[in-house]
């Protein structure tokens, strides 16, 4: 349980009823020429080094159109204990759940997902997602249409965060465990000296009143 709790978590979902933008993550997470060259040149504009090594992450990445699509698949990973760490949701994805719907299912299953949630509409203010999501520490607004290094950034670090989460999570787990065995050891302790005690007044009593002890 520690090595899975503690594992790096590079699993990713991406719900968007639009395949063309499945196609776009699959640019920018697949470990080729079409995501290294944008990091590279970032590399370049920052540190005016042309032949900077930029390391990759490799993130494991699935796809579904629909937000009941994406609830299956989290169900079938949740049973398969290969939990995703993160998910970039669309908010719109006519005719099915929009993104905050979708959002609460996923978060209904499994509460530790982080969300991202992309749109290119301004219909839905911080205040109206924050009024029916509630304000999270799990949530991300990303506008379309974003740039490659940001969503490498975001899934790095919302990555990075679930599985520190998680090591808390294990920390205090493990301390909650810790206290409550020094807790029934302390008990029996005292039971065990409460008994010589009662022990050791009876003798007393017997020894004052000059009769036998047993």
């Amino acid at each position: 349980m520690r090595e899975s709790s503690e594992r790096c978590n590079r699993r990713i979902l991406v719900i968007d009823d639009n395949r063309a933008i499945h196609d776009d993550f699959r640019k920018i997470f697949e470990p080729g020429l079409a995501s290294a060259q944008p990091l590279a040149e970032s590399g370049t504009a920052l540190f005016g080094d042309s032949t900077l090594s930029v390391p990759r992450l490799l993130f494991q990445v699935d796809f579904a159109s629909q937000g009941t699509e994406g609830a299956a698949l989290l169900e079938r990973a949740l049973a398969e204990n290969e939990p995703y760490a993160m998910a970039f949701v669309d908010m719109r994805m006519p005719p099915g759940w929009d993104g905050i719907e979708t959002t609460l299912r996923i978060w209904e299953l499994d509460p530790r997902v982080q969300i991202v949630i992309c749109t290119a509409y301004s219909d839905q203010s911080w205040e109206s997602i924050a009024l029916r999501l509630g304000h999270s520490d799990r949530l991300l607004i990303l506008k379309k249409p974003f740039d490659n290094i940001e969503v490498l950034q975001v899934a790095s670090a919302l990555t990075e965060k679930w599985r520190l989460a998680e090591i808390a999570k294990r920390r205090l787990q493990d301390l909650e465990t810790l206290l409550a065995r020094r807790s029934a050891d302390l008990q029996a302790a005292n039971a065990k000296l409460s008994v010589a005690n009662e022990k050791l007044a009876s003798q007393t009593d017997c020894a004052e009143a000059g009769g036998s002890c047993k």
